[in-house]
């Protein structure tokens, strides 16, 4: 539900607060910005740029994750409990969100995404969590020094404004592939490869606003039906253009690093 998560979200035009008049979010100077019926909010304040993951790829994301097959993924994102808001930047289905939520009875959560066919599932993730269209490359509809946590998962990282809207003790959860993340497929399928440069380039992306502090790998291997492997691939960028009509049972490492960051504090 969104209604917890209102106190944290701001205009998108005049950066005022907002608040609910039955289908529509508002601000004091009277900027309006609907609800979808599916529960979320529009906050893009205008067209964007791109629409994200599409809705056969939220469906394959939807049914893989909720299998389980990267459970182990969201048990290391909720290891780090709070209170507070948690915002969870791309937040696709809502899964990861929904788990970190279960094991935080204290946290209010809010998921991004700028996929439609994603918000309307996020929207439902959790009963404390809201989900709004936004773009992550834009300045994020959040207030200042709000979120107690930011996941990031798999998605963009926009540092100056995690950087704005977290606060001074938070910590920001960044889960990248790790160098042999779905080496199997990749070797059988031609899928998309991990950029070997990906962590520097993450770090630096972030370096000016946040500190490392520490990162861990995590690994499982997974053993996938043809079905499952066929939704795996379906729910990434590869989808776009893999063949994904005839598929075998297959081993697959699964990979990946998470890492902590806390935010230097009087920089901008």
């Amino acid at each position: 539900m969104i209604d917890g998560a209102i106190p944290y979200l701001r205009c998108p035009v005049c950066r005022e607060p907002l608040a609910r008049h039955e289908r529509a979010l508002r601000c004091a100077r009277g900027h309006s910005f609907d609800m979808a019926k599916q529960g979320y909010a529009d906050l893009s304040a205008g067209r964007l740029p791109h629409t994200g993951d599409t809705a056969e790829m939220v469906a394959d994301r939807a049914a893989f994750l909720a299998a389980g097959h990267y459970g182990f993924i969201a048990d290391a994102l909720a290891e780090h409990r709070t209170e507070g808001l948690v915002l969870d930047a791309g937040t696709g289905t809502g899964d990861y969100l929904a788990r970190f939520l279960d094991a935080s009875p204290a946290a209010i959560g809010l998921g991004l995404d700028v996929s439609k066919a994603a918000l309307r599932r996020a929207a439902r993730a959790h009963e404390r969590a809201g989900a709004v269209l936004a773009d992550l490359w834009r300045p994020l509809p959040v207030a200042d020094g709000s979120a107690a946590v930011i996941l990031d998962v798999f998605a963009p990282r926009n540092g100056p404004e995690f950087h704005r809207v977290i606060r001074p003790d938070g910590v920001l959860l960044v889960v990248t592939p790790a160098a042999d993340h779905l080496a199997e497929l990749i070797a059988a399928h031609g899928l998309i490869h991990v950029d070997p440069d990906k962590a520097a380039r993450v770090t630096n992306s972030l370096g000016e606003h946040f500190e490392q502090v520490s990162t861990t790998t995590c690994r499982r291997e997974l053993t996938l039906s043809a079905t499952e492997v066929r939704t795996l691939i379906g729910m990434t960028p590869s989808a776009r253009h893999v063949d994904l009509t005839t598929f075998e049972p297959t081993r697959v490492t699964a990979g990946v690093d998470l890492t902590v960051y806390r935010p230097f504090m009087g920089t901008h």
